[in-house]
């Protein structure tokens, strides 16, 4: 996962005192060198749900919005302030399909490159095996065009935007062969 330019290339001058004296001080920070305040972009927190339904099944979803507008995707989003991670998916769960979850146990995790806002922002994001919650209906809303159901044999990584849901998809398909 190598860095093309560093993340905080868009912030030319210092947030406390206004100096343009704002430089690169390590890979995700840059220090005012007339007050001295060094500011950090860590990694965010980011989570996702392979909802199953039976063995060979999973909910993939289509972006609504960028980046990667109308690729493939997995359920979820960034963790809040004070928020667990299975609090997370819960939610972005039922901001964006109107469901509930339930059977949440955690698979793996992927460093992600999230491009928004003309930033590059490094993510870790959090994989979650869980399953639909009673018979509500999907409904995709917020950032999800639309959701489905579809067997793992049949998906293919190309048509998943984010690179970090690429290599999910591969992880997935993976384990549901070794399952054979």
């Amino acid at each position: 996962h190598q860095m093309t330019m560093h993340p905080l290339n868009i912030f030319k001058h210092c947030p406390v005192c206004g100096s343009e004296n704002f430089i690169e001080n390590d890979s995700r920070s840059k220090k005012c060198k007339d007050c001295s305040f060094v500011y950090y972009q860590n990694t965010a927190a980011s989570v996702a749900a392979i909802i199953r339904r039976g063995k060979d099944e999973i909910l993939v979803t289509r972006r609504a919005i960028n980046p990667q507008k109308g690729k493939l995707d997995l359920p979820g989003g960034f963790v809040e302030f004070d928020e667990t991670a299975e609090e997370a998916l819960a939610r972005e769960i039922k901001e964006e399909l109107n469901i509930e979850i339930k059977n949440i146990k955690y698979e793996f995790t992927i460093p992600n490159n999230y491009s928004f806002s003309d930033m590059n922002i490094r993510t870790l994001d959090m994989f979650f095996s869980c399953e639909q919650d009673g018979e509500c209906r999907i409904k995709a809303q917020d950032d999800v065009k639309d959701a489905k159901y579809m067997k793992i044999n049949e998906l293919k990584e190309d048509d998943f935007g984010l690179d970090s849901m690429k290599i999910a998809i591969r992880i997935i398909k993976n384990g549901a062969e070794m399952q054979k």
